[in-house]
């Protein structure tokens, strides 16, 4: 699998971020997380002018090699004619809404911004637009370069793990 330029996609709590971080140390490139892009502030809650975002993903993929992710399939579409490789985290909601219940484990139950979040990694399989399951199985369906769907922990894990370096 050709790892130069690899975006993946997937539900908020998939695991993009970690396996990201862990594909970006091994092939020495930069990790891009869309949700510094997207969002202004830290706590995802002012989001950045549609326009300005779209510059700002398009100047992290016009680097040679890089690992961009996140959940906008509206910025990710427009990433895929540089991409080399494309991974999907198709992992079920429940494990989703559980994963971010584990990373944000500090926050109060009451946090509106938390609660916001849970309910919206637990509907991915319903949501409508280019944020949802169906979206992110069209741009996977349609990408033409070397692409993987990975469904669970085990799978990202393994694939992490076993993936050498470039």
């Amino acid at each position: 699998m050709d790892l130069t330029r690899t975006l993946i996609i997937g539900n908020s709590g998939s695991g993009k971020s970690w396996l990201a971080e862990r594909l970006s140390q091994p092939l020495h490139v930069p990790w891009t997380d869309l949700d510094r892009i997207h969002w202004i502030s830290d706590e995802h809650s002012i989001a950045r002018p549609r326009n300005e975002a779209l510059a700002m993903a398009r100047v992290a993929a016009s680097e040679e090699r890089w690992v961009i992710e996140g959940v906008y399939g509206w910025i990710a579409s427009e990433l895929l004619p540089r991409a080399t490789a494309l991974i999907w985290l198709s992992v079920e909601d429940e494990d989703c809404v559980a994963n971010i219940r584990q990373r944000e484990a500090g926050r109060d139950e009451d946090d509106l911004l938390l609660i916001a979040l849970l309910d919206w990694a637990g509907c991915y399989r319903k949501r409508k637009g280019s944020s949802g399951f169906a979206a992110h199985q069209r741009l996977f369906e349609d990408f033409t370069g070397s692409r993987i769907q990975l469904t669970n922990r085990a799978q990202i894990t393994s694939f992490a793990t076993q993936t050498p370096p470039v």
